[in-house]
């Protein structure tokens, strides 16, 4: 079934042969074995301070609300920086740009975990907002360019499945780490093995071959960001992303505040150990991906937000079970809204693929960066509770766009 909203806005013939990448080809699974690697290593080196958030309270005498900066300010550049990244690559090419952001993002991880301040610890996070941009927003341009259209739910999904495992790996790693040894010994490792994963990419990684170099001219890259608030469906996607990513971080910062404190008194590796529920979050990219692709995502994007409510109000119980199972429903929402809103964005957007992916991810982390953060007054002045209606909050929101969007009238065939 055709979703009525993804009709190409570059008015692009369907008669041309596409020779993109298709499913079932060693070029494809090549090409996806390095955008996995890369959204491992991405979500890794950005997201191993979460569980770490208590341990920098006590070592930097900060509060919850601040201890939560050391992300938020990440993210929050990460978002600007963002919007000017995928002009950069429309110049220099998507892997040469990818590569150097991951290299340059592991070295300064590495710096991070010999910082000798909070403030020293604050400036090296911000400055990884700029160096980690140069990663998302292209890595997702290049998935929209060099896959083809039947492929592109999977390979998204899959892209999105490797920053679940990365997401999951560096906070448990970093728990781990961080219980039998030191918050700098997690952060070391996990800068190595962003290295790692550099080298992977840059070995594996095919060039580009349907990418046209562009250059950059500051009139018309503010003109391409201007033409995609014309759409009738890009900016409610982008709104989306927002409220998927904030719901989902939120829940993320403080949940390790309340596991840490009685009744629940777990170790840091044990809080780690909950991060595991993130490999729902590779399953529920690659299947509901694949099955907005069949049934269309207008028909499929609410049941995320749906899906994350229950969880919430799982997390609300006393159990530590039910809060688990809670914390593994919000995720499996989260990766599945986010698989199906990305790859819409990059159906939505045609030849303006670059600049739409980064305006997308541009609100996803400032979901992260401004929600994640009010999200730590909730929990200060309401514990959890506060903590719980606010993401509900976020997620009602959300489900309210994905009503609108699913009723939206179809585009013209241009």
């Amino acid at each position: 079934m055709t979703d009525s909203l993804e009709v190409p806005v570059d008015g692009s013939s369907p008669a041309t042969p596409d020779r993109r990448l298709r499913h079932g080809t060693a070029a494809f699974r090549r090409t996806n074995l390095a955008l996995f690697s890369s959204g491992f290593a991405t979500f890794g080196l950005l997201y191993c301070v979460q569980p770490l958030m208590p341990a920098f309270s006590h070592a930097f005498g900060v509060d919850a609300a601040a201890s939560s900066l050391s992300l938020s300010l990440t993210t929050g550049v990460l978002a600007v920086a963002m919007l000017f990244a995928g002009a950069l690559s429309d110049a220099w090419g998507r892997k040469p740009v990818m590569l150097a952001s991951l290299l340059g993002s592991s070295l300064l991880v590495l710096a991070t975990a010999v910082s000798t301040d909070w403030t020293m610890l604050l400036v090296l996070r911000a400055l990884l907002g700029v160096s980690l941009a140069g990663l998302p927003a292209v890595a997702m341009t290049y998935v929209s360019e060099e896959i083809h259209t039947d492929s592109l739910g999977f390979a998204m999904g899959l892209y999105i499945g490797g920053n679940a495992i990365g997401g999951m790996g560096g906070r448990l790693i970093a728990g781990f780490a961080a219980d039998h040894a030191s918050w700098r010994v997690a952060v070391g490792v996990i800068g190595v093995l962003g290295l790692c994963a550099a080298a992977l990419v840059a070995k594996g990684l095919p060039p580009s071959m349907h990418f046209e170099r562009r250059r950059v001219h500051p009139r018309a890259l503010a003109s391409a960001f201007g033409g995609l608030w014309r759409d009738a469906g890009l900016p409610w996607l982008f709104a989306e992303g927002f409220l998927l990513m904030g719901a989902f971080v939120t829940i993320y910062n403080y949940v390790s505040y309340r596991l840490l404190a009685p009744p629940f008194s777990l170790s840091q590796s044990h809080v780690g150990a909950i991060f595991l529920v993130y490999l729902v979050g590779v399953a529920s990219s690659a299947w509901m991906g694949a099955l907005a692709g069949r049934l269309g995502r207008r028909r499929v994007l609410w049941t995320a937000f749906v899906i994350m409510l229950a969880g919430v109000a799982l997390t609300a119980s006393a159990s530590l079970w039910a809060i688990v199972a809670g914390i593994a429903l919000v995720t499996f929402g989260f990766f599945g809204g986010h698989s199906i809103a990305s790859s819409w964005v990059g159906k939505r957007a045609g030849v303006a693929k670059a600049h739409a992916s980064s305006f997308y991810l541009f609100a996803y982390y400032m979901g992260s960066a401004i929600a994640g953060s009010l999200g730590g007054f909730a929990w200060t002045h309401a514990g959890w509770a506060g903590v719980a209606v606010y993401v509900a909050g976020l997620l009602v929101a959300g489900l309210a766009v994905a009503a609108k969007l699913r009723h939206l009238a179809p585009l013209p065939v241009r």
